[in-house]
């Protein structure tokens, strides 16, 4: 355990910042999971509606920097082709 004061503080905002980048996450994944959900019952009204939510979350998360920009990018675009197959389709 930390014994400087210097060192107990940076535990306390280690702490803070696991527990708020934990509940981002939590609020990404939720995100994808209703979008995917909508594409694999094909309702296409659904699905979109959940990405244009899901869409702002992911890049409010990266721009928090609990995300690597590279990785919320691929999970847009990965979401936004699964929607766009199911208005193709």
């Amino acid at each position: 355990m930390a014994r400087h004061i210097s060192a107990l503080k940076r535990a306390r905002q280690n702490e803070k910042r696991r527990l708020g980048n934990q509940g981002r996450k939590t609020k990404v994944k939720h995100a994808v999971r209703e979008v995917r959900a909508a594409v694999g019952q094909k309702n296409l009204a659904a699905a979109e509606t959940a990405l244009q939510k899901a869409v702002p979350t992911i890049a409010k998360v990266a721009g928090k920097g609990t995300l690597h920009w590279r990785t919320a990018a691929r999970k847009i675009s990965r979401l936004t082709r699964q929607v766009q197959a199911l208005q193709g389709a």
